[in-house]
């Protein structure tokens, strides 16, 4: 049957695609499907294990316990009034949620070769869950941070209380995001060809997180070992940490700039894009690599 000027298509799958393609109108019309892989993300990710659900809480705890032992007690580095251990939970916390994201988003084109290969959905959808399955996540560890929060201020009398910043509270949260789908885009596309990307990856995230100034505050660097503060002051991720943690604790030992903050929103956003352009090309010929 010859096609006729009057046939219209619903949809027109093409290889040909826009240096920046985000269509957000076809990713509303897959949503189904991303909520689908968001709900595999949440059911199988401990599924046949003992605890489940409670590694969530286990892990950010026994971790700031020993960050407590030996970079406060043992190593001496302060925290000010923030009490130690609940300074290193909201580090942690927030670590981990661009951590779990750059894991999920790194993998993408490797893990899921099979399912690409027989069916067609926007890409980006895959990263896309794995954000937002690990935002569920996010948000159990920051309730277990709400309740040591609230145990510390009313039941041993530290004097923290919340300031205006806590508006920028939602702004670090989404930095966080975009640098992980940024950067775990960028990574995927890499992995597709080489391996030793993965490899890599898994051990540049630990350095990563010591030079994010994860496990202690910035001011403390600077005083004690100031030749090597330019590690953190050019590090967008240790600055987010660190803007993290001012929202919730507002002290003077922390480190916070509107100029910081606003180079640091902009580079995310650059990261963003330039992950998507080459995500986009990458999902191009990713299979025959692959």
């Amino acid at each position: 049957m010859e096609k006729t000027k009057n046939d219209n298509w619903l949809f027109e799958i093409s290889a040909k695609k826009k240096l920046i393609d985000l269509n957000f109108r076809e990713i509303w019309q897959y949503r189904d499907l991303l909520f689908l892989f968001v709900k595999r993300d949440l059911v199988t990710v401990y599924k046949q294990t003992i605890l489940g659900p409670f590694w969530f809480l286990i892990q950010p705890l026994f971790t700031s316990v020993i960050f407590t032992l030996v970079f406060n007690n043992i190593a001496s580095i302060s925290t000010g009034i923030i009490p130690a251990f609940l300074f290193n939970l909201a580090g942690i916390t927030a670590w981990n949620y661009f951590k779990i994201c750059l894991n999920g988003t790194s993998n993408t084109f490797r893990v899921n070769v099979n399912i690409f290969g027989k069916v067609y959905f926007p890409r980006f959808i895959m990263p896309l869950s794995k954000v937002i399955s690990n935002l569920v996540k996010f948000g159990i560890q920051l309730l277990i941070f709400i309740g040591f929060y609230i145990y510390y201020v009313y039941y041993q009398d530290v004097p923290l209380e919340f300031t205006p910043y806590l508006a920028l509270f939602p702004v670090y949260v989404m930095m966080l995001a975009i640098y992980g789908l940024g950067a775990g885009m960028i990574i995927s596309t890499f992995t597709t060809k080489y391996r030793d990307f993965s490899i890599l990856m898994n051990f540049g995230i630990q350095l990563l997180m010591y030079l994010s100034a994860v496990p202690f505050p910035i001011s403390e660097l600077k005083e004690k070992v100031p030749e090597y503060s330019w590690v953190v002051d050019y590090n967008p991720m240790a600055q987010i940490i660190e803007g993290f943690r001012f929202t919730l604790f507002g002290t003077e030992n922390l480190y916070f700039s509107w100029s910081g903050f606003t180079v640091t929103l902009l580079l995310g956003f650059l990261l963003f894009f330039v992950g998507l352009i080459l995500f986009n090309r990458t999902e191009k010929t990713f299979i025959d690599t692959v």
